[in-house]
């Protein structure tokens, strides 16, 4: 039995859709255990270019199930469109595709509570995707969340759909925002649920059932660990907890289950939305690596904040997650520098300082520490192995297994599925 956890090892967006896409042709059952549709993986193969925001990235492998776990919040609306998508391409999810009925729901008023919030706080705003995965999240732990599970009885869900307008409308209204309507909500939410029933089961026992019978089971967690509520630069994280150890909870797995957990981290790195990021460059070569990189959000399609690698962090991700190998992506947009910077630690104040010290203010005032690397200045993009990577490439590629502490097994030398280097 193999189960395998893909972790994002830095602050989201870093390519984890591809390697569980790669990784689902010999699986039997994967898994989303967290967050919601703020997350964007984008897979690219034979039907297209797909950017999934809730399905499990191992969709297109018919042999596959694929199970959304009770950590996810669902969007139902997004969802459909989704599936929608994927009937376009001739992917079908009949006797394969399983929702928890312990999902909890975002609601239209956690959309706009999301927003009202944002408004409110101004300059302090958190930068959110404005999906209400946060005030989703709130409810769910402050006991007013609605679950999928209510609506299998329509008079219940409407009687706590009311109940919550509300509460949720006084809230809205002294933010400055416009009511909603109970009945119109209610009537919006049991069309979505007619489309989605015959998909909704308890999966427990599925992964149960698939622990004992020695199966492959493939974990994808959303977002990444340096959004985690507990262990990011708070408050500006995602509001889920996004370790590998979500997924006991998430998806309802013994944690002892894992053998493998994979971070997935870019050659170089970026971030959505506010908060500190040492290495962030606001220059040419930040521009040259948003442009070549493509870096605009699967979700929202804002521009991302672009920097060079930071190992600090990567050593303490994978420190805090037991990584037993990176997959390291989009290392071929480094192929037109001449030279490479790579963070190998920060300076606070005159001395050595580590990413677990302080809060978020601490790692704005930390400088990061650069090495510079020879760059290759070939395209790299034909490369199927670890010999025909130019000499410069797999020095940068060895320096951050050193720097980082964790094997690079997985190569991405572009976007395609078959773009990339599997080491033995």
């Amino acid at each position: 039995m193999s189960v395998t956890a893909v972790i994002g090892a830095q602050w989201g967006d870093e390519g984890k859709g591809k390697f569980v896409d790669i990784l689902a042709q010999e699986a039997e059952l994967v898994v989303r255990f967290n967050g919601g549709n703020n997350a964007g993986h984008t897979i690219v193969n034979e039907h297209g270019t797909f950017k999934l925001h809730l399905m499990p990235s191992g969709a297109f492998h018919p042999n596959a199930k694929c199970i959304i776990g009770p950590g996810v919040v669902l969007d139902l609306a997004s969802f459909i469109e989704e599936l929608r998508e994927f009937d376009k391409a001739g992917v079908s999810f009949k006797d394969r595709l399983f929702i928890s009925p312990r999902c909890h729901l975002i609601m239209p008023y956690h959309r706009a509570l999301d927003r009202l919030y944002e408004q409110a706080k101004g300059s302090m705003s958190t930068g959110t995707t404005g999906r209400g995965i946060g005030p989703a999240y709130a409810d769910k732990a402050g006991y007013n969340g609605l679950r999928l599970a209510d609506m299998a009885r329509p008079s219940l869900f409407t009687e706590k759909l009311n109940l919550q307008i509300s509460i949720k409308n006084r809230l809205i209204v002294a933010l400055g925002g416009e009511p909603l309507d109970a009945h119109q909500i209610a009537d919006e939410f049991f069309g979505y649920y007619s489309v989605v029933q015959p998909y909704i089961k308890e999966t427990f026992g599925l992964l149960q059932d698939a622990l004992k019978e020695n199966r492959n089971i493939l974990l994808e967690g959303a977002q990444a660990v340096l959004l985690d509520t507990d262990w990011g630069a708070y408050p500006f994280v995602t509001a889920s907890t996004t370790l590998v150890s979500a997924a006991t909870a998430g998806a309802g797995i013994p944690f002892n289950a894992i053998n493998e957990v994979i971070g997935v981290c870019k050659a170089y790195i970026t971030r959505v939305g506010n908060g500190p990021m040492p290495t962030e460059l606001n220059d040419t070569s930040g521009e040259e690596l948003r442009r070549v990189g493509m870096e605009f959000g699967a979700t929202t399609g804002r521009p991302r904040r672009c920097g060079w690698f930071d190992a600090e962090l990567v050593r303490f991700t994978a420190a805090l997650n037991g990584f037993t190998s990176l997959a390291l992506t989009k290392l071929d947009v480094l192929d037109g520098f001449e030279q490479i910077q790579l963070s190998t630690h920060y300076e606070h104040k005159g001395r050595l300082a580590h990413y677990y010290e302080g809060d978020a203010t601490f790692l704005e005032e930390c400088t990061p520490i650069y090495q510079t690397l020879p760059g290759w200045q070939q395209s790299i993009n034909q490369a199927r192995s670890w010999e025909e990577l130019p000499e410069a490439t797999r020095q940068y590629i060895e320096r951050i297994e050193r720097e980082g502490g964790v094997p690079v097994r997985y190569i991405g030398v572009g976007p395609d599925r078959n773009e990339t280097i599997i080491r033995p």
